[in-house]
């Protein structure tokens, strides 16, 4: 997301802070081209307008011109004004209701509304131990009743039995009686798209959001589809008191025009996020991190969140004590990437990292993706339990048998064992030092330079 805004917008700042003093027509001139590549990103031409003019009022001055780091100030304002744009700080979904707390979702059809759905439940389920209920009220799409079981069984969340020929209001009657009786938390109910905004689909969400009096109306909408989204965001802010905007499909839009916009035209909160296909792929949306990533600051704390969930206390003591004793092996090697690519893959994580802009190029030059990890595990995979705990016994025909079985090239099979060996020698360092070591040398798995667990050898 943000990918060609980002880079324009890292242009015209690296210029700006390149230069010593800063004259007045200096800053005017950067910010035309800040508005030509927030245009270009396909923000709404009044938001840009009012924007701009925000951004002008407090860096067109001589508190700014005559600073030591003026380039600098100019790129915070401008960092302050998008983190006010995108909704100043981050917001939560309220939940606080007499149980069962209602979750009313809108959206035209295709923007992902109904995977939303079971994303929202799973996370809720997960997180916050809450007995969630989901219930199609789409009545008009074929199968959308039971997309949304489907969906159910594999988030592990209950959703209300299908009753053909029921009409939605009917369906919604039906999903809140049995969240009383049946004692759910919560309970969501998901309702009908169009292709496009019309009167029909208008009038019924109404009725239902009239009926279930939820605590939280949130839009579904698909970042993709740029100023439509905007539009729509605007039509169902006027027909229905919508609390706040989830974004599918930032993963797929290298603008993101659409969340500039959005939240300045529908008057409400962007809360959550989708970063992928997956159940797990939903983020909370904070507006300073994602105004940091903008201007490739990159946000660090978003990361350690990701991989705090990938970690459990348990396994990490374990693998703490195999570096204290210097057994980290093939399996632990694994272990590592494979959680690598549940935090949403190097592209999400290099999006995450100050300065990442640059680092991405190089990977794109030296040919390493999500695809090299998962080529790395089916390497290590393809190998017997005795030669993941003993890499000396590699010899000549085990690799080929190894490169056979995964796919490979005998090459790559020597490469994953040259980066095990040098992962390997730093665990053994880091596990000398102890903790106070492991702060000094980085993070297990971080060769020199921060690359990620087992990047380093490849592409050179």
């Amino acid at each position: 997301m943000f990918e060609s805004l980002g880079n324009r917008l890292n242009d015209v700042f690296t210029r700006l802070t390149r230069k010593g003093a800063l004259k007045e027509a200096d800053v005017e001139e950067a910010l035309r081209e800040v508005r030509i590549a927030l245009l270009e990103a396909d923000v709404a031409l009044p938001v840009v307008r009012d924007f701009l003019e925000s951004v002008k009022e407090k860096a067109v001055g001589e508190t700014v011109i005559r600073s030591v780091t003026p380039g600098q100030m100019v790129v915070k304002i401008v960092q302050d004004e998008l983190t006010a744009l995108l909704g100043g700080e981050g917001g939560e979904l309220n939940l606080a209701a007499n149980p069962p707390a209602v979750v009313l979702m809108v959206g035209l059809q295709g923007s992902g509304k109904t995977t939303t759905v079971a994303k929202i439940a799973k996370r809720l389920t997960a997180r916050s131990n809450k007995r969630v209920l989901m219930a199609s009220l789409d009545t008009e799409r074929p199968a959308a009743q039971e997309q949304l079981a489907i969906l159910g069984r594999q988030a592990g969340v209950p959703t209300l039995p299908i009753v053909p020929g029921q009409p939605a209001p009917e369906i919604a009657k039906r999903a809140l009686a049995s969240g009383r009786l049946e004692g759910y938390d919560i309970v969501i109910l998901d309702t009908a798209g169009r292709l496009a905004v019309d009167e029909e689909m208008m009038e019924e969400a109404a009725a239902i959001h009239a009926l279930a009096r939820p605590v939280e109306t949130l839009l579904v909408a698909d970042a993709m589809t740029g100023q439509d989204a905007v539009n729509t965001a605007r039509a169902f802010a006027d027909k229905v008191k919508v609390t706040g905007i989830v974004l599918t499909r930032i993963d797929g839009d290298a603008r993101g025009g659409a969340a500039l916009s959005m939240r300045s035209v529908a008057g409400v909160p962007i809360k959550l996020m989708g970063t992928g296909e997956g159940l797990d792929a939903l983020e909370d949306f904070h507006p300073e991190r994602v105004a940091s990533r903008i201007l490739g600051m990159g946000d660090i704390v978003s990361l350690v969140e990701k991989a705090a969930e990938q970690v459990e206390q348990e396994e990490a003591e374990k693998l703490a004590a195999k570096i204290a004793k210097g057994s980290f092996d093939l399996d632990d090697m694994a272990g590592q990437l494979l959680k690598l690519s549940k935090m949403g893959g190097l592209e999400s994580m290099m999006g995450m990292l100050p300065g990442a802009r640059n680092i991405r190029q190089q990977l794109a030059g030296a040919k390493i993706d999500d695809k090299m990890i998962g080529r790395q595990v089916a390497i290590i995979r393809s190998m017997t339990r005795a030669e993941r705990r003993n890499v000396k016994l590699l010899n000549g025909s085990r690799k080929r048998r190894i490169a056979a079985g995964s796919g490979t090239e005998v090459q790559d099979v020597n490469r994953v064992v040259k980066q095990y060996r040098e992962m390997s020698k730093m665990m053994k360092k880091v596990g000398k030092l102890g903790q106070k070591g492991l702060a000094r040398s980085g993070f297990p798995g971080m060769p020199p330079g921060g690359m990620p667990p087992g990047m380093g050898p490849f592409g050179r």
